[in-house]
């Protein structure tokens, strides 16, 4: 059995702006750098026996947080990375459904359907993300691997762990900054969610989720942006 950490990296400039940052390497946010305290804490325990992190910023220094208990080499993996939102990068989340109005309803509507122009197909990012992860579970048999990504590619891995259709991926919630999965694979790379979108280590004052609506599943279906 192999076992993976999947956590999302710490609150960022863009989540704290409400700005789309996909593949924008944006900073990390001073809320941001207490959450990685409180994360570092709850895993410096845990017996991790190797690290992995997309190659953006807000991620990599997630891991690095992580790791200031384990001393083990990040190994990054553009295969972790977000989507690439095209022109929708850099973009205030407010302003999409005025600029990209069928882009907007597909997002919320149908994500598995979401093709920004000059980005990435949702579609991609499921099949990538799943790859990038079980090619991880590959190189690492029997070992528990911490790996640092995003809040879309999290959840895009997630609903294919639980055996679902790109189509579902309404049904799957989205994770606070810093939450972790625990994804368990067998031999023949059947997942077996043992923790999902966890963030008990954050308090309400700390939390990304806890100041913000958007990802509420009443907001899913429109092309409303908070």
């Amino acid at each position: 059995m192999t076992r993976i950490l999947l956590v999302r990296h710490c609150e960022a400039e863009g989540n704290h702006k409400r700005v789309f940052q996909g593949h924008t390497d944006a900073a990390v946010s001073e809320n941001g750098r207490r959450q990685l305290e409180l994360l570092a804490l709850r895993c410096r325990n845990m017996d991790i026996g190797a690290m992995y992190s997309s190659p953006l910023r807000r991620a990599y220094e997630t891991a690095q947080a992580i790791n200031e208990y384990h001393h083990l080499p990040i190994r990054t993996d553009a295969g972790l990375i977000e989507i690439d939102g095209g022109v929708w990068e850099g973009k205030p989340w407010e302003k999409l459904p005025e600029l990209y109005p069928d882009d907007a309803k597909a997002w919320n509507a149908r994500p598995w359907d979401f093709a920004p122009e000059g980005g990435e197909p949702m579609r991609h990012v499921y099949a990538r993300i799943w790859d990038a992860v079980t090619g991880i579970v590959k190189q690492n048999p029997g070992k528990t691997v911490c790996v640092t990504s995003h809040g879309c590619a999290i959840r895009n891995f997630l609903c294919r762990a639980m055996g679902k259709p790109i189509e579902e991926l309404n049904d799957v919630d989205w994770c606070d900054n810093t939450a972790i999965s625990i994804v368990d694979f067998d031999e023949q790379l059947r997942p077996e969610i043992v923790l999902l979108n966890d963030a008990s280590h954050l308090t309400e004052e700390i939390s990304t989720f806890a100041k913000q609506e958007w990802w509420k599943p009443e907001y899913r279906g429109g092309d409303r942006f908070q």
